[in-house]
């Protein structure tokens, strides 16, 4: 899969270590927050789901150093949505009627090191043309805010509700233990664009510039110390120029 663009290359994990590599990435991003031992070498992010999954890695072609990664697993229809990550957290059987082919995205992160744009352009890339490829017609995965506080997230959870709610047909019902429904507790609050779009994780930005929805509630997850919502994406719903955009930088 090879792709490049400026310093950076988007390639599969092909060894153990690549995807330890990959984990390694995943904890200094997800899990590191409140750590206070005397070092951090070996400790990596990783559970039962990692074994079915492509993972995808995005290095700085000079160096090799690791900045990105994420991981896809690619399921025939929405009858194997039981299967996903997301599943353990939402109740999605509305999804299990989808006939399309699916690919969840999990464990998204960059490097906190790294500012790059390009990362993020060359990680969708690689999505387009796995999508294109496989013949994928939705993506879906949760979207993650960090901390647990809403406090300061207001703004964006009021925008979520207010314009990129699921349709009824695909919205993901109540399964975790702690969630904030924020659908229902801010109904009333006006959000301000501008504070919203700052507060929204930048992964999530894109799955809404490109026509996604949301959840109707996030779910408090202490293990990741996030907010995170469910997030679709149907492939028919990008815009025809956003697409091209897309294809262009998985070519």
């Amino acid at each position: 899969m090879a792709l490049r663009k400026g310093r950076f290359e988007v390639v599969f994990a092909e060894s153990a270590e690549d995807i330890r590599a990959a984990q390694r990435l995943r904890w200094l991003c997800f899990l590191r927050r409140g750590h206070d031992g005397p070092t951090t070498e070996g400790v990596l992010d990783a559970d039962d789901y990692d074994e079915g999954c492509d993972h995808v890695l995005i290095r700085e072609r000079a160096s090799g150093s690791m900045v990105g990664c994420f991981r896809m697993l690619t399921l025939a229809g929405g009858a194997e949505i039981g299967r996903s990550y997301s599943a353990r957290h939402y109740n999605l059987s509305r999804l299990s009627g989808f006939q399309g082919r699916m690919v969840e995205i999990g464990r998204f992160c960059i490097h906190p090191e790294w500012h790059d744009p390009d990362i993020l352009r060359l990680a969708w890339g690689a999505l387009a043309r796995h999508v294109d490829e496989q013949k994928i017609e939705m993506l879906f995965g949760c979207s993650s805010f960090v901390g647990t506080d809403v406090h300061g997230y207001e703004d964006a959870f009021a925008m979520l509700r207010e314009r990129h709610l699921a349709p009824k047909r695909w919205l993901p019902r109540v399964k975790a233990p702690q969630v904030f429904r924020f659908a229902r507790a801010l109904r009333l609050r006006k959000p301000d664009p501008r504070r919203a779009m700052e507060a929204m994780p930048p992964l999530l930005r894109s799955y809404l510039a490109m026509g996604g929805w949301v959840s109707d509630h996030a779910v408090v997850d202490r293990q990741l110390d996030t907010l995170h919502v469910f997030t679709g994406l149907e492939i028919r719903a990008i815009p025809p120029a956003r697409a091209k955009l897309l294809r262009a930088a998985g070519a």
